[in-house]
């Protein structure tokens, strides 16, 4: 009886070191990813603020031009993920060379598939006539898109160098960097949107060019600091590695997953914008307000996430299933406190968040109670990013991709559709479809984490089994 207790006490004691780590650590890594990621929606916060100011038809231009494009970066940025996965696998065995091997064969895959993009972007105009928006709409959307475009390559090089830092526990640099050239971007839009001291009166067009500049800057600010970084020996950033195509399979593999898990969340909400555009601009403004500040919100999930999956894939590395489980659960409970803080904030303040947004006040009126139903949306969106990130952060691919086709093709489009049309509820109907979505990503995502964590749990029990009969048999 007493062993039995002192085995009780010895468990919940790791229990509570274990817990109070992983909080520790997802909080010290967490807090400059969520900078970061709220850098880079900080960078569109400020487009859409200035812009918004400028012209509510621009506004329009900048929403349409925008939708394509995030759909390119989050499509490429997953297939980018599996150098953050496979670089904290390496960390967590303490293989550092092996992670500049990983860092160095990723630049010129993130070049290529950057500039891949960016031909693509040449086409806006004629892209967004075939959604079916009006002339005049595709032209102003179509200039934004060519001018996110042309900096897409440089968006990938800093999503893979700052990969690499977060995976070896050093995400400061990329926090520095997005600070810097968040200042840099709202300089820019003031000469560029409104033409100031002789530069060129672009509006929306503007805006995305400034953005464009930006990310150049952060491209070159973190290879700088990663080449000159302390201890680059230990990592072989400046040796020459060389590694087969077939070598790094499974590495592009995950990626292949996560651009394609992301490729259908970011097209599916790509198809609501198109949605909001075919209700009228003020709606599409609406609309664009209330997803603006979501993305932003979200980016403080997106970082935890991030810390999440680093700490799993640090556990996976190290072959400790028992810490892989309790830090992703330890995350997404960390994540649903801090979403259900910001949501309350959300919920009663509306209207004041509308009109930092815009001085129209009809615009502001139609944007505040969408606004306010974000609130509700961000604690089952937050929570199924992180999820998915834990699940990644394991190795676990192709499944979290068919739980995205299932929530946002297959319910949050329909769903969108129905509501906003069919039982004629506009915008609130396509915040709804979202909302339906989330709560089921999330459903499907922790059931698969679940799973996973039994099977992890009756393995470990099972080698723990064997090897006391090969004790005893001895």
């Amino acid at each position: 009886m007493q062993s039995t207790n002192r085995i009780r006490q010895t468990e919940s004691c790791w229990w509570c070191r274990r817990v109070r780590r992983h909080v520790s650590e997802l909080v010290r890594l967490a807090w400059p990813v969520v900078l970061t990621r709220t850098g880079i929606l900080t960078m569109v916060l400020a487009d859409t603020i200035m812009v918004a100011r400028y012209s509510t038809e621009e506004v329009a231009y900048l929403a349409l031009g925008s939708a394509p494009v995030v759909v390119l970066i989050i499509t490429t940025v997953g297939l980018m993920m599996g150098t953050l996965v496979v670089t904290a696998h390496a960390f967590g065995a303490q293989q550092y060379e092996q992670c500049g091997a990983i860092w160095q064969r990723s630049l010129p895959y993130a070049l290529g598939l950057g500039m891949a993009c960016a031909v693509l972007c040449i086409a806006g105009e004629s892209f967004l006539l075939l959604t079916g928006q009006a002339p005049d709409l595709a032209a102003g959307g179509g200039q934004v898109m060519l001018m996110f475009g042309l900096g897409l390559p440089a968006n990938l090089l800093f999503v893979t160098n700052n990969f690499f830092l977060e995976a070896i526990k050093k995400p400061f640099p990329g926090m520095i960097a997005m600070i810097s050239m968040n200042v840099l971007n709202i300089g820019l839009n003031w000469l560029l949107i409104h033409g100031n001291i002789g530069f060129a009166e672009m509006g929306a067009a503007g805006a995305a060019l400034a953005t464009t500049i930006s990310r150049y800057g952060l491209a070159f600010m973190l290879f700088f600091a990663i080449w000159t970084m302390r201890g680059h020996g230990k990592y072989g950033i400046r040796k020459k590695q060389t590694s087969r195509w077939r070598d790094w399979r499974y590495q592009r593999h995950l990626g292949y997953a996560t651009g394609t898990s992301g490729a259908l969340e970011s097209a599916s909400f790509a198809f609501l914008t198109v949605f909001a555009g075919w209700l009228g601009i003020y709606p599409l403004g609406a609309y664009t307000l209330a997803m603006n500040l979501l993305a932003l919100i979200f980016m403080a999930a997106l970082g935890l996430a991030t810390a999440t999956a680093v700490r799993v894939s640090i556990a996976q590395g190290r072959r400790d299933y028992r810490d892989l489980v309790l830090a992703g659960w330890t995350g997404l409970s960390v994540n649903t406190l801090v979403m259900s803080l910001l949501g309350l904030l959300v919920f009663a303040l509306p209207t004041l968040l509308a009109g930092l947004y815009s001085s129209d006040p009809r615009l502001v009126d139609i944007a505040a109670p969408v606004i306010a139903f974000t609130a509700f949306i961000m604690i089952a969106d937050g929570g199924q990013v992180v999820m998915l990130s834990a699940l990644r952060g394991r190795g676990d691919a192709w499944v979290p991709a068919l739980a995205h086709a299932i929530s946002y093709i297959g319910v949050m489009i329909p769903a969108g559709w129905w509501l906003a049309f069919k039982l004629q509820r506009g915008v609130a109907g396509l915040m709804e479809g979202i909302l339906i979505a989330s709560v089921v990503s999330i459903v499907l995502l922790c059931s698969r984490f679940q799973y996973l964590s039994l099977l992890d749990s009756r393995r470990v029990s099972h080698t723990e089994s064997t090897s006391r009969v090969k004790e005893s048999g001895a």
